[in-house]
């Protein structure tokens, strides 16, 4: 391997896994290696471009931890999340889109029943859910876990505005209930708002450089799954979100886009009588049957 210059360097680097006893491994390994050094010989990367990369990746490195996932929202803003998420859910037309999980889902939400309130002290306006879980064939999918999280009214997740370990937070606007016997559901949250994704680190530098803002329409976390069904993780989206045209995840997609019904003081739909208006959503999720083994 001596002697290696710019138009050897590549096969190079190929042979030399050539040991490798994964495949699959190999393969994208492979492909990764000869798409990297094709975008450095098609834009002349220059040392200096190099450098700056590294130390862009070094800070996203440094500023990851248990409550904040820079990682996965450099893939959110660059399209990547979704393209994964896209190309490997793809589904009968009359299932449920699925769209990316996002960088605050968190292990051990709390459990809840029917129509308890899931906020927990987030801020917002009442918000009460309801819907149904369902196969293709549309038949009830019951005893199906379901995990919700959102942000309070002032764009901010549990996980965002808490100093105590993941483990130790008290969670709000988040929790883990199951479906119905007749695949129904319904608990009481707070309204969707637009937020931000945070953009005090170096994802937020590298969108103010390329001109993009770091909103994403107001919508509701949700992830699903039943035996014999294929997982679905998805949100839900608000109808008339200013940013519904311009995701910065790129997440949305038409049929998960639907009204939050707003209404005037008076009787919520768990009979609660309300001073206050409130909002409710109504939305049903069709799972995709997973094929029976042979």
């Amino acid at each position: 391997m001596r002697n290696i210059d710019e138009d050897t360097i590549t096969q190079a680097v190929l042979e030399s896994m050539d040991g490798c006893r994964n495949p699959r491994l190999l393969t994208v390994m492979t492909s990764l290696v000869q798409h990297l050094h094709a975008f450095a010989r098609e834009v002349k990367l220059t040392e200096d471009e190099w450098f700056t990369a590294i130390r862009f990746l070094t800070d996203v490195g440094h500023i990851t931890d248990d409550k904040r996932q820079e990682f996965v929202l450099l893939s959110d803003t660059l399209g990547l999340s979704m393209l994964v998420t896209t190309q490997n859910n793809k589904k009968p037309a009359a299932c449920t889109e699925a769209t990316v999980l996002g960088p605050f889902f968190v292990d051990g939400a709390p459990e809840y029943q029917n129509g308890d309130d899931v906020s927990n002290g987030a801020v917002g306006a009442p918000c009460f859910v309801q819907g149904q879980i369902r196969g293709v064939d549309g038949k009830p999918v019951a005893n199906a876990s379901i995990d919700v999280w959102q942000s309070d009214e002032d764009g901010f997740y549990d996980v965002q505005k808490t100093t105590e370990d993941v483990g130790d937070m008290v969670h709000s606007a988040r929790g883990k209930l199951r479906s119905l016997a007749d695949g129904r559901f319904h608990f009481r949250s707070i309204l969707a708002e637009a937020y931000p994704i945070p953009h005090d680190g170096p994802v937020g530098k590298m969108l103010d450089a390329l001109g993009r803002h770091p909103w994403r329409p107001a919508h509701l976390h949700f992830w699903i799954k039943a035996p014999g069904y294929d997982t679905l993780i998805t949100h839900v989206f608000r109808d008339g979100d200013q940013y519904l045209d311009s995701d910065a995840v790129f997440g949305v997609r038409s049929n998960l886009v639907v009204e939050w019904v707003k209404h005037g003081p008076g009787i919520a739909p768990d009979g609660s009588v309300m001073t206050t208006p409130f909002y409710t959503l109504d939305y049903d999720f069709v799972l995709n049957q997973q094929e029976a083994a042979a």
